[in-house]
Parts: structure tokens; sequence; C-alpha cells
């Protein structure tokens, strides 16, 4: 992790001084000290208050964002016959078996999501190790295991996104594009919060969102209040 010295970090806390916590002002500030030449993401990082090393506090789950994220997607789909010909009608980018295996295997992971048929899990499973440690393993738990194909291609495809946390007990999501208004990011992080807050744990006990800062790809960070959005003020 990038770390920064004194002065950047005093420069920082005088600026936070000044705009406070809320959301409104922070997403003003962060596009103001925006200065990449290209349209960066809007990231939020969450502190979460779990004990990450304990499997039953471990914090995953989806979050349909009402504008997107901004960019297209790419998805691939595992499977064969009537499914495969569904998961092509609801344009998935690439549908395929032993041949999409091997592809992957052979170093190939231009894409953002994989989706598979519950009988080509088994197949699947020899990707494990590639696709596992990358967040892009087909489960159930996200639904992207299904034969409803055409049903989780059209959700990622509107907006559909994934987060869990780290081994730190953080989560790292990006909500949005620099070029998007600030109410649809507004909109967005709420939605997103949202559905982090509803995947509370139940072993997690105390304060659950410890700590929520906002930031663009190459930009400094702020943190703001969450419970401006969650309505909890």
């Amino acid at each position: 992790m990038l770390k920064h010295g004194k002065k950047y970090r005093a420069a920082v806390e005088k600026i936070q001084e000044k705009i406070g916590s809320s959301v409104a002002q922070v997403l003003k500030k962060i596009k103001t000290f925006s200065y990449a030449n290209f349209d960066e993401s809007i990231d939020v990082d969450v502190n979460l208050g779990i004990d990450p090393a304990k499997g039953e506090q471990v914090v995953r789950g989806s979050v349909l964002l009402p504008h997107g994220r901004g960019k297209p997607v790419t998805i691939i789909v595992f499977a064969k016959g009537e499914y495969a010909d569904k998961a092509q009608q609801a344009g998935a980018d690439y549908v395929g078996t032993e041949d999409l295996v091997k592809k992957i295997e052979d170093g190939w992971l231009d894409f953002d999501y994989a989706v598979a048929t519950p009988d080509l899990m088994g197949l699947v499973g020899k990707l494990a190790k590639i696709l596992g440690p990358r967040g892009l393993l087909p489960t159930a738990k996200t639904g992207t295991v299904t034969f409803d194909v055409e049903s989780i291609i059209a959700d990622l495809k509107k907006g559909r996104a994934f987060f869990k946390n780290d081994k730190q007990g953080n989560v790292h999501f990006s909500f949005g594009k620099r070029s998007f208004d600030n109410e649809k990011l507004s909109q967005n992080l709420q939605e997103f919060l949202k559905a982090l807050r509803a995947a509370k744990p139940p072993a997690a006990k105390g304060k659950f969102l410890k700590k929520v800062s906002l930031s663009s790809t190459m930009g400094m960070g702020f943190v703001v209040n969450p419970d401006e959005l969650l309505g909890l003020e």
C-alpha cells in the first residue's frame, strides 16, 4: 500500500477539516483534485468492525448500482446446449466449455465476470486456482452459478457488482467515474453502503462501518459520514 509523507497527510487533514465529512462536499473536492488525463474511477474504502480471520465474519455480497460503473463489462459463460444459446442471446461475450477452460489455462483473463451452469462446475473447478484469487470464480453465493443465465447476464450488464472483505477487514469498491455527476455518484454509493450493511454477519459485534473514505484512482482520500446516506443521522 502506498505510504504518503507527513506533509502530504497534514495537507489532506487540513482540507478535510475545511470540507467536513459531507458526501456532497467530499465528492466535489475529489473532482477538484483529480488531474489524471483519463476518466478516473471513484472508489470507496470501508474499514469494517469484523475479525477477518474468523470464517463466520467474512463479508461478501453484491449490489445493483442504479447508474452502473461507467464502463462496459465483459462476461464469459460456461454453458452448453440450450443454456449456451440463451447466454449468447442474452449478450454474453464468450460462451463455451472445454475450449474456454483451455483458453484461460493458457493465460487469457480479459473478462470481468464468469458465469457457469451448475452441471459444468466440475469442469470449471479446474480453474479454481486461477480464478479464485482474482474473485472471478463462479459461485452460488454470488448468483453466478445458475441455469437462469439470462437473468444474471442482464443484471451484470445493468451494473451488478460484487464485494468482499480483504485480509485486513476492509472492502474496496469502485462505484462510478469522475465524469458522473455527483447525484449519480451519491446514489450509487448509497446503494452500495446499504448492501454492505445488509451483509453484516451475525457474529460481528459493535460498530460495523468503522471508517468510510472516498478517493479517485490517482487522488487523495477523504473520510465521509456514511450515516448521511443511510438516513441514520
